[in-house]
């Protein structure tokens, strides 16, 4: 709980007590991060002395953390068994970057996809279709994005952007372009525009599919 508790002891002894740590914790002990820690804690600078009080108020504030973390996860846990009742969930859930966190968050801000009638109504409600130009003419080569719509959708969308940079999945479409769009020098928020378009358009066309097949068997 103090950068004393690590530095004071030395490395060898600090590496046995993570060690120990994780084994009581169940977590995976990495063999190079006792040292990472041990180094980084010589440069850090106490704010608050190594007292017992101090101690207890971190302690308090760690168990506070965990409830609230603990308490979010059991709100993604129900989110994703309620969307697991939505007939497009299967399909939503196959797309590479969208799991148990993303998917039910984008079912709820996407809503019914019949709702919109074309592909450029979803890109639009979500703010990432292309900017207009004073003259009211659409230039998608050049300018930016509408940035109108659902904010919420968009942090979305970006976090899924996010990690498809992060995997590099050759394979799938959307990173190829989010890919493209990078190495062309293109800004951030311009290319994670651009490539969240782009997987709008592909999951309008999934779960567009996904129900007319479940009508037709009906």
């Amino acid at each position: 709980w103090h950068v004393d508790c690590v530095r004071k002891i030395g490395v060898k002894a600090f590496t046995e007590r993570y060690r120990a740590f994780c084994k009581k914790h169940h977590y995976i002990f990495q063999p190079d991060k006792p040292e990472k820690l041990f180094h980084a804690s010589r440069e850090l600078v106490a704010v608050f002395p190594k007292e017992k009080t101090y101690k207890l108020l971190i302690q308090q504030s760690i168990q506070q953390l965990n409830l609230t973390s603990a308490h979010v996860e059991r709100l993604r846990q129900e989110m994703d068994e309620l969307a697991s009742t939505l007939p497009e969930y299967s399909t939503v859930m196959d797309i590479y970057g969208v799991g148990k966190t993303y998917g039910p968050q984008l079912i709820a801000e996407i809503g019914d996809v019949s709702r919109f009638t074309h592909r450029e109504a979803l890109t639009a409600f979500a703010g990432v279709d292309p900017g207009v130009d004073e003259s009211g003419q659409h230039k998608s080569k050049s300018n930016k994005a509408s940035k109108v719509g659902s904010a919420r959708l968009r942090k979305t969308l970006f976090q899924i952007m996010t990690t498809l940079l992060q995997n590099a999945p050759e394979h799938d479409p959307v990173y190829r372009f989010l890919d493209k769009k990078r190495s062309q020098g293109k800004p951030y928020y311009v290319y994670m525009t651009a490539g969240a378009n782009k997987f709008l358009r592909i999951y309008y066309g999934k779960v567009k599919e996904c129900l007319r097949n479940l009508e037709q068997a009906e």
